[in-house]
């Protein structure tokens, strides 16, 4: 009878028109109550599907893996090309543009049309894009793709319309920019060459114009060929052959002579009076050995020759070092003069480019600066000061100093937090830079009038957090913490976190942040928790630090006698505080055969220490070793500073700390949490069965345990034969995925035999330990729960590896099982399919197999444990990895000196709610639908001087749910979202109002409750890139669209929401991508983004005075359209390039996708194109008429030709 009913309860669970209480969704125990309707809960939601439009704001950060850069002298902007297709265009500080190729194509080359308000893209698919910047979102104008020939290098004349193309074949075309279609003259390479030469010069790997006549075209090959190409009479001037391999040319300004660099790492100095041999040959970094034989260097591959008014020019160059010297750094040498100094660069140089006061290259260049490009970090050095100190960088190019591994975006901060934090973290900012403006000051920017205080949080993998100031699309850091100055570094192979984690033992894995108490708390990668308090004075401190056994005990200890002395955990069915669980800060204990027992992972600092001011530690808490095994990775964390508590959980269970009193509450099993309100069916089974020994690792849960054994005794990893957890949800089909934790659907399988290992510079490097000594993973976020994995049963230890690598690691760890039953192997069909996936199993009446339950999500607020409760109390509510609700009543004492002295205690849990799949996210709404946030603590500085007559007190702030209801009495609204479904809940009565299936094919990853429009809503991002939002209460769809193809664990990790319709999450390991999903900032972005093209005259070109202009040759009579046009070149192959439109602006306009905007914006483009094409019209027709005419007057001629002539003259 009783799992008849359990299926009944089921059936009414999962239908959607169910809106009364049942057991299932109310109490366990006791009869429901009569539920109100939806009718009755009158809730004016205001939000509609038209609010709401998603769209991209703003990137920040370093470009990943740059390619390319550009400079606009006059505009002074800059722009960087990606590997990926992106291109970054940088001005002064609020200035910053992302633009993507649709194709997805490396960058090869850019090249600015100066003081034009364009840009040119060389992209790897052999692609040429126009990219318009008069606009504040850039497109693509024009395209122009070629069929035949591999583009290598381009060069645009300054104020010239014809762009020069290299080519890998050695030819070198030229497009009209203007129309971007080819023309037909080509320099082929067999015409620039000698005919007498035997071999192919190789491809075009330099092409200038020379500065003493813009008729002559220098084309450097990369065999060492250099030509001078006479575009007037189509031959070649003169022609240089080197020995060695050129990388790059740079001319003299007068266009005398020219240097070029080479892959031996010699310098050449070539004059036009005689090309024959270098009249210097230089090799900068070669020292003559003692042989007489000059040291081998490494290539030089690019130099750059500029000329000063006052001094001595400089000659800048990167590489050139010689091979012998391991191990040295990337250099930039600058040689002024008989000066060199050589600057050493963090990461290898990709690009660099000089600054210089004109752009025109027959002046005298005088450079005042250098950009560098790097592999992760831009440079601009000064050149001006004889020290060459860098610019103080304004961009947040070092989000990646370390690599991110979680991060928190919050919205309508206090407005007094970013001040404070700012003048704080100004005190330890470094120095030594150059004292000048930074020179790329380029674009237009003003705070816009829809702005508020915005912060973002990152952790890093080296332990430290950073916080941003993210206000007004802009990001600037403000303060900086190291949380591992709270531990004792650990000794260089010794310690529990040098063996688990030799590179990180400090990851930050989630952070929770209180911004109006300004309590932070930090979760750790070695089971670790840190609170810290903002305080604004220096002080001398001890970190407090409490030790919890949240852990299995060993597999031998498993009768029920043996585990009722564990100090650690309550009885069965007791939550009170024990007073013997907190452990002192000792290390521990190690017996003789060197089996680590009731340890932590790091060593706390138990000395005093003087902390600065800003964010400073006050307890440190740690999870222990139990006889050898690890203690599991945290997966939630809560909070409240108006309660002082703290709560956290993993795979093992539950702990609520009280950091006032710095004692434990509570420690106990997720099983035991329940009581006799467990909503399952566990099937008993012998200990004896419990006693096979094995070795290595299994995921979560393939245990099972009697039920008897879990009621009388702490959770314990106790291995069994073989069972795997069937979970109660539906099967995943997209991305692997176990309460919250996915894989990427491209990522390499893990088969049986070979395991694929993916090697980058940003994944983490795991080594293979022994069995039972599981490393800990590098990275982890809230995003991220848990993990299950199939395990091979030959290569088990080394696939799962592999996956953890793939996975930059997972959450939790028990033993490994060699089991041999087939259902459960990795079978062969499944390693040929590729497939991770699990079958979980739809029942949520019950399971058969024990389950081993993970805390996934924790909340503090005010509520009601029961049905019967009349007024709110202090709950905790309590999320689980199998879809199940606990509400835990606290009682707190009021008074201030009570609340330091008495104890607070914890209730048995209350209510238990089902839904289906793990438990994500909880909120409160009362009654009129307005958000409940939950009390804090109003932040009093705890270091301050005592005042005699102002005795310090506690300020609460509370937003009880009875002091908003007066229309429909107590009462308030729970919406609980897991990654299948979302509910809403009347308190206390625990009705089912709402139900919403999100999504059946896939699994949500992220969900928040957030303020959108002056209302709220719930916004959902799913694995598979959908990004949707619901009403409240009533959980009506508004918005799903297909956004973000989740291809990277890391966008599942760093994804957040915060309040305003705004998100964000790590678009790649160096940069931040920020999104809006609100129409109304959809329509204002447009107002908030910089203007990167500002009206500014072109300086004039100097007199070059009587003599210089009448001996220094035509360079002014030189017209490249007679030349290169249609009428005198023809027009080119059209098998050669393929000639593509582009969006002309509507790529900006999809932002204001309807409305009126939307449509006068893509009216008025229409016209604009409509305007284009006649125009383009217009020219046809007027080449149509030239070429008539000249027909016409061909014809006139030969007809006065013929006229005389008898008919046997012809």
């Amino acid at each position: 009878m009783k799992k008849f009913r359990k299926v009944l309860d089921g059936l009414t669970t999962s239908s959607p028109g169910g809106t009364m209480g049942s057991p299932s969704c109310g109490s366990a125990a006791g009869t429901p109550t009569a539920a109100p309707t939806p009718r009755e809960i009158d809730v004016q939601e205001t939000l509609v599907s038209e609010n709401f439009q998603l769209c991209k704001t703003v990137r920040h950060g370093f470009p990943y893996q740059p390619t390319a850069l550009a400079f606009d002298p006059v505009q002074k902007i800059l722009a960087i090309g990606s590997r990926s297709g992106g291109v970054r265009i940088l001005g002064r500080p609020g200035v910053d543009c992302f633009c993507q190729h649709e194709s997805g194509a490396a960058v090869l080359q850019l090249q600015f049309l100066i003081n034009e308000g364009a840009l040119v893209t060389a992209c790897a698919d052999d692609t040429l894009h126009l990219w318009n910047l008069r606009q504040r979102r850039p497109a693509v104008l024009h395209s122009l793709k070629f069929n035949r020939e591999r583009i290598t290098f381009c060069h645009l004349p300054f104020q010239s319309k014809w762009l020069y193309v290299g080519t890998e074949r050695g030819n070198t075309h030229i497009v009209n920019i203007e129309s971007f279609i080819l023309s037909g003259y080509v320099i082929m390479w067999n015409k620039a060459i000698e005919l007498s030469t035997k071999t192919h010069p190789g491809p075009v790997v330099h092409l200038s114009d020379s500065p003493k006549d813009e008729g002559k075209l220098l084309i450097g090959f990369e065999s060492g060929t250099v030509v001078q190409w006479d575009l007037r009479v189509k031959k070649a001037d003169f022609r240089i052959y080197y020995d060695e391999a050129i990388h790059s040319v740079g001319w003299h300004h007068e266009g005398k002579q020219f240097m070029c660099s080479h892959s031996d790492g010699s310098l050449t100095m070539w004059n036009l009076r005689n090309t024959t041999k270098p009249f210097q040959v230089t090799f900068p970094h070669g020292k003559i050995q003692k042989d007489g034989r000059k040291e081998s260097c490494k290539p030089i591959l690019k130099v750059e020759y500029k000329t000063c008014r006052n001094s001595e020019p400089f000659i800048i160059f990167s590489g050139g070092l010689s091979y012998d010297k391991a191990g040295r750094r990337p250099t930039l040498t600058i040689m002024h003069g008989k000066a060199i100094t050589v600057l050493e660069m963090d990461y290898p140089i990709v690009e660099f480019m000089a600054l210089c006061e004109t752009p025109y290259n027959n002046e005298v260049q005088e450079p005042y600066a250098v950009v560098v490009l790097l592999e992760k970090d831009l440079i601009v050095v000064d050149l001006t000061q004889s020290n060459f100190p860098v610019f103080e960088n304004p961009y947040p190019m070092d989000i990646h100093e370390s690599p991110v591994t979680c991060t928190a975006y919050f919205a309508e901060c206090p407005p007094d937090i970013i001040p404070i934090l700012y003048s704080i973290g100004a005190k330890h900012k470094k120095t030594g830079y150059s004292q000048k403006e930074w020179p790329i000051a380029g674009g237009t920017w003003t705070l816009g009038s829809h702005t508020y205080p915005e912060i973002i949080i990152t952790g890093h993998a080296d332990g430290s957090i950073k916080f941003w100031d993210a206000s007004a699309i802009t990001l600037q850091m403000l303060y900086k913490l190291k949380t591992s100055k709270a531990f004792e570094k650990p000794k260089q192979g010794e310690g529990r976190a040098a063996e688990l984690v030799e590179e990180d033992p400090f990851a930050v894995q989630m952070v929770s942040w209180c911004p109006q108490s300004r309590i932070f708390c930090v979760v750790g990668i070695s089971a670790h928790i840190i609170l810290y308090r903002f305080s604004k004075y220096d002080a001398n401190t001890q970190i407090v630090s409490l030790e919890v056994r949240l852990q299995c005990e060993s597999e031998d200890v498993i009768s029920p006698s043996e585990n009722e002395n564990n100090p650690c955990f309550t009885e069965s069915g007791s939550h009170s505080p024990q007073p013997h669980q907190q452990h002192p800060p000792s290390p521990g204990s190690r017996t003789p055969e060197g089996n680590k027992d009731s340890i932590p992972c790091l060593k706390v600092k138990d000395r005093m220490v003087r902390v600065p001011p800003g964010y400073q530690a006050e307890l440190v808490i740690q999870l222990l070793w139990v006889d050898g095994e690890p203690p599991q990775q945290i997966t939630s964390l809560d909070v409240n500073s108006a309660y002082g508590l703290l709560a956290f959980g993993n795979c093992n269970g539950l702990a609520v700390v009280d950091y006032m009193q710095k004692t434990i509450l509570l420690c106990v099993s997720t099983l035991d949490l329940y009581g006799a309100a467990d909503p399952y069916q566990r099937l008993t089974r012998s200990p004896r069965r419990n006693r096979q020994s094995t070795s290595g690792l299994t995921e979560l849960s393939d245990n099972q345990q009697s039920i008897d054994m879990e009621r009388s005794k702490s959770p314990t990893s106790v291995k069994g034969p073989g069972r795997k957890l069937s979970l109660p949800t539906d099967l995943k089909t997209d991305l692997d995925h176990v309460n919250g934790h996915c894989t990427s659907p491209t990522s390499q399988p893990c088969s049986a035999g070979k395991p694929r290992v993916p090697m980058g510079p940003e994944g983490p490097r795991l080594t293979r330990r022994g069995p039972g000594r599981p490393p800990f993973r590098k990275a982890q976020s809230a995003a991220c729960m848990e993990i299950s994995l199939p395990v091979s049963h030959t290569e088990g230890y080394a696939s799962r590896r592999a996956m953890l690598q793939q996975l930059h690691g997972v959450t939790m760890y028990s033993h490994d099982e060699h089991h041999t039953s087939a259902p459960y192997c990795w079978s062969e069909r499944e390693s040929r399919e590729n497939s991770f996936s699990r079958s979980r199993s739809s029942s949520v009446s019950s399971i058969d197999r024990d389950t081993k339950e993970a805390i996934t999500t924790l909340q503090f607020g005010e509520s009601y444990g029961r049905k019967n409760d009349a007024v709110p109390t202090p709950c905790l509510w309590v999320g689980t990895s199998l879809g199940v609700v606990l509400l835990i009543p606290m009682s707190i004492p009021t008074d201030q000196e009570e609340r330091m002295e008495e104890p607070v205690t914890i209730g048995p849990s209350g209510a238990v709610l089902m839904l289906k799949g793990s438990i994500l996210r909880f909120s409160f709404l009362d009654c009129m639908g307005a958000l409940l946030q939950s009390p804090y603590e109003v932040w009093r500085d705890p270091n301050a001087p005592e005042d005699p007559d102002r005795p310090r007190k506690r300020k609460l702030v509370h937003f009880s749910p009875s002091s908003s209801q007066d229309t429909c009495g107590d009462g308030h609204l729970a919406v609980v979202c897991s990654e299948r479904q979302a509910k809403v809940f009347l308190m206390p009565s625990q009705s089912c109002l709402f139900v919403h299936n999100i999504t059946e094919s896939s699994f949500v990853l992220r969900a928040d409750v957030v303020s959108v429009s002056n209302s709220v809503c719930l916004a959902c991002f799913c694995a598979n890139g959908h990004v949707m939002t619901l009403s409240l209460p009533s959980l009506r769809p508004l918005m799903d669209i297909n956004y973000l193809p989740l291809t990277d664990m890391r966008i599942a990790r760093t994804f957040c929401f915060t309040n305003g319709g705004q998100a964000l999450y790590l678009s790649s390991p160096t940069e931040i991508q920020r999104i809006t999903y609100s129409q109304e900032m959809c329509d204002n972005l447009q107002e908030m983004l910089g203007e990167l093209f500002t009206p500014i005259e072109t300086p004039e070109a100097q007199n070059r005075g009587f003599l210089k202009g009448f001996f220094g040759g035509n360079a002014n009579t030189f017209d490249r359209e007679e030349l290169f046009g249609e009428a005198a070149a023809g027009k080119a192959s059209r098998s050669l390039a393929q000639h593509i439109p582009g969006q002309g602006g509507m790529e900006g306009m999809k932002v204001a996708a309807s409305g009126v905007v939307g449509d006068l914006a893509r009216a008025r483009i229409a016209l604009d194109e409509r305007g284009q094409r006649l125009g383009e019209l217009e020219e046809r027709t007027a080449l149509m008429m030239t070429s008539a005419e000249t027909f016409s007057k061909h014809a006139h001629e030969l007809m006065l030709k013929c006229k005389d002539k008898k008919w046997y003259q012809f």
